[in-house]
């Protein structure tokens, strides 16, 4: 009899072991290659130890992501600043828009080299390829007008929506391309100059403080305005998994990881 109680007691206890230590959920996210998902890879491992098995999906392109968090094909997606979440909500549906949670790190847009070496090489009628989305080609062309090739209305602001239609001063009638911005890195070779954002200039292994010829300085406007972030459903904005993401991506290694990508971190690491 008293084996049989053993037995059971033992039963019970590793019953109640394995129901405290439930499987870690299933979580899917949607990323830009890097540095996005590169910091998602880094945290995999912490998030799993907090309960959420992230599945991340590596996409290139700026379309897809809000769309499958606000369908609930994934719980969250990195790839955007607040000025490209906020114009993604603008338009979306109410059961559509996001939340932008734990933000991250600021992606200089910088200025590269394509058939031209310095700025001072700029010659009559050279061309010059800009994204072609309102948020991004309204800073490519405030970022243009700080390198001295152009100048633009003079209450332009990072908020303003403009074009190339406003130029007001191009001293060396330079010819602007505009193009999707995945694009650009390969145009280089038919350009003088291409204007790149940090998650095109990664997958080109470009380092804007290393390769850039004029970026946006880390104290710079821009540098504020368009933070990296996490986008979220507003009924997951205070939950769980928002609460686990923020405290594995605010680390010592998550920051050395931006950095050296060139990138700018808006966090300090918890101690």
């Amino acid at each position: 009899m008293k084996k049989y109680l053993a037995l059971v007691l033992v039963l019970v206890l590793t019953a109640a072991l394995f129901a405290g230590c439930a499987a870690p959920k299933k979580t899917a996210l949607i990323a830009t290659p890097s540095p996005h998902a590169e910091i998602l890879e880094l945290i995999k491992e912490d998030m799993k130890a907090a309960g959420f098995d992230m599945e991340i999906t590596v996409v290139t392109d700026y379309v897809t992501e809000n769309p499958a968090v606000a369908g609930g094909d994934a719980i969250a997606n990195f790839f955007q600043h607040v000025p490209y979440l906020a114009g993604y909500n603008e338009t979306a549906s109410e059961k559509e828009k996001l939340v932008g949670v734990v933000p991250t790190h600021f992606e200089p847009l910088a200025i590269y080299k394509g058939t031209k070496d310095s700025l001072e090489a700029v010659a009559e009628g050279d061309k010059v390829a800009i994204p072609n989305d309102p948020t991004n080609m309204t800073r490519a062309l405030l970022l243009l007008q700080d390198a001295g090739l152009i100048k633009l209305p003079e209450d332009t602001t990072l908020e303003s929506i403009v074009t190339k239609e406003d130029i007001v001063e191009n001293a060396n009638n330079l010819e602007i391309i505009e193009a999707n911005a995945e694009q650009i890195p390969g145009l280089r070779a038919d350009v003088a100059y291409a204007v790149i954002n940090g998650n095109n200039a990664s997958l080109a292994g470009l380092n804007p403080s290393v390769d850039g010829i004029f970026a946006e300085p880390a104290d710079s406007q821009a540098a504020k305005a368009y933070v990296n972030l996490f986008a979220v459903k507003p009924e997951n904005e205070n939950s769980d998994f928002v609460k686990a993401l923020e405290k594995c991506v605010y680390t010592q290694k998550v920051y050395d990881l931006i950095k050296e990508r060139g990138f700018v971190p808006t966090f300090t690491p918890a101690k």
